[in-house]
């Protein structure tokens, strides 16, 4: 488990490296690119044997899920990764909230002061009114909240539906949302939606190549890690170690040049770390 938060660390970080040449839209494109051709040569070798029947759901769970790996990877090319990471990893906040509303799950006092607890932490790393917030803080919260709903979908879908396939949803849903984008960016990309809208452009470097090789790579493995951890040790110790992500992600982006978290980040860092421990105790 801790490999895998290390991977998915290193993921975020090439993906800063990338935001210097190619949008966010373009690194999701190639991300997604590589995981299809993975997922389809495992379906070739081992076809999947659950009914399906909820194609709406399956859709749905590809366009959250594309929709918020979007804004991670943007607000990981404009924000220290620390902070992007953190504001994503606020999603399990956001499945209890949903979990409440869609699913009528009942939400514990303990989840109720977790909430409170974990929105504390967010208004202190984005310090409203501050200088440096702006469009990305906001856009990662959006982020974590949109992840939130594709966790949300697949609790609906999980027993109907191969792992495998849900994956392949929202891979392929990541490869054909960009491409229209691509298109209507050639005649309309204003500067206000480059979050969203942003033109092709042929990777044309040996170094381009080899990071979004690495991307690729890195994605695909910290998943099947994410996936084996989960199949093999309690949730709740795998919940706790996959927190270890944000230090690594700190670590990797004071080496790409972010600044050290100031004491406000670092409070708020600790207390969404905590609350969602709290939501997923509670």
């Amino acid at each position: 488990m801790f490999f895998s938060a290390l991977l998915s660390a290193l993921n975020g970080a090439v993906a800063k490296m990338l935001g210097d040449d190619l949008s966010a839209l373009e690194i999701v494109f190639f991300r997604n690119l590589f995981g299809v051709v993975f997922i389809l040569i495992t379906l070739k070798h081992t076809p999947t044997r659950l009914p399906g029947g909820k194609p709406l759901l399956l859709l749905w769970r590809g366009v959250f899920g594309f929709s918020a790996l979007l804004l991670f990877f943007y607000t990981i090319t404009r924000i220290p990764l620390g902070e992007a990471i953190t504001l994503n990893k606020t999603s399990p906040l956001f499945v209890a909230i949903l979990a409440f509303f869609i699913l009528h799950e009942r939400l514990s006092k303990l989840g109720i002061i977790a909430l409170i607890i974990g929105f504390a932490g967010v208004i202190l790393i984005t310090k409203p009114g501050g200088a440096d917030v702006g469009l990305p803080h906001l856009l990662g919260l959006i982020g974590g909240f949109l992840a939130a709903a594709a966790y949300t979908t697949i609790r609906k879908i999980k027993h109907i539906y191969d792992s495998r396939m849900i994956v392949l949803s929202f891979m392929t849903t990541g490869v054909l949302i960009p491409l229209l984008l691509f298109a209507v960016a050639t005649r309309y990309a204003p500067k206000e939606l480059d979050f969203l809208l942003a033109p092709f452009i042929m990777p044309h470097t040996p170094h381009t190549w080899m990071l979004l090789t690495i991307i690729g790579i890195t994605a695909t493995l910290s998943q099947w890690l994410l996936t084996k951890a989960y199949s093999a040790t309690n949730a709740g110790i795998i919940g706790i170690a996959s927190y270890t992500v944000i230090p690594f992600s700190i670590l990797f982006g004071t080496l790409l040049g972010d600044a050290l978290p100031d004491l406000y980040t670092l409070a708020g860092i600790v207390l969404i770390v905590v609350s969602g421990l709290m939501v997923k105790k509670g």
